[in-house]
């Protein structure tokens, strides 16, 4: 299977700045590029290109002075192997003393997963007395998707997982966090993912194309997909960047005051 990806942002600046974009098919997934991402940047701007500690593709734009407004764009073909998202339902939990180190950081609380809160004493009485492992992540993905109520219109770039828990509403952004963050409650390493997902192998939901976001589980010797937002295996999925949750993999970050002024994403099937 073939998808077409890109975007179309502009984003109006108000003063010489800098600005971080992660907007990169993830390099895990590079290879799956069919020749090579068409970015463009509007106007042509000095960029360095580097890797963060997740090995994400960065990259960062110095906008001189005179320069209103930043306009970047990709059109680019992916390949994917049209399966939806695998399962292992044996795949079985760590203790924390046996985890590998490098997945330890993704047991700790960040920005928008509070695990040191009241989620945590109810994740213990939620989910304490079901098996280990796949199942548990099931459980709690389960009980997220029954929990929020999707609404795109309550979109909140503050709310963390502890807000949409209470508030009982919000976007995939939102999904993710709260499981990430009950998930690392009963000690399961647990990272955010940004990427596109498409209206593939479904039918077209009524809301604007987007960016997705989704979780991954560190079960066994990988991490696994989850999804608690459409809690069914997904066909399509092409990552960007991951980390511990939305503050590390910003699509961008200006350093200074700005609006948006065009938001577009694609992501479909090539026909054929």
């Amino acid at each position: 299977m073939l998808i077409h990806i890109g975007y179309d942002i502009e984003l109006k600046l108000n003063a010489p700045t800098s600005l971080i974009y992660m907007l990169q098919v993830h390099p895990s997934r590079a290879a799956d590029v069919q020749g090579t991402e068409g970015i463009t940047l509007s106007p042509p701007l000095l960029t360095d290109h580097y890797r963060d500690g997740f090995d994400n593709a960065c990259a960062r734009v110095h906008v001189d002075g005179g320069v209103q407004s930043v306009r970047l764009r990709n059109e680019a073909v992916v390949h994917d192997n049209g399966l939806p998202d695998p399962q292992d339902l044996g795949a079985f939990q760590w203790a924390p003393a046996d985890l590998p180190v490098e997945t330890l950081r993704f047991l700790l609380p960040s920005r928008y997963c509070e695990v040191d809160s009241e989620l945590l004493a109810f994740a213990w009485s939620r989910f304490g007395q079901t098996p280990l492992g796949w199942a548990r992540v099931q459980a709690i993905c389960d009980f997220v998707h029954g929990h929020l109520r999707f609404d795109y219109q309550r979109a909140m770039a503050t709310r963390g997982a502890l807000g949409a828990f209470r508030e009982q509403v919000g976007v995939c952004r939102d999904f993710a966090h709260l499981s990430i963050t009950l998930c690392r409650c009963m000690n399961i390493p647990a990272r955010y993912v940004t990427g596109y997902l498409g209206d593939i192998g479904i039918p077209p939901v009524p809301y604007p194309m987007d960016f997705s976001a989704w979780f991954e589980v560190w079960l066994g010797n990988r991490w696994h997909t989850f999804d608690a937002r459409h809690n069914v295996p997904r066909i399509g999925r092409i990552p960007i960047a991951h980390g511990r949750d939305a503050a590390d993999v910003p699509i961008t970050m200006v350093f200074g005051e700005n609006s948006l002024q065009r938001f577009e994403v694609t992501t479909e099937e090539v026909a054929g």
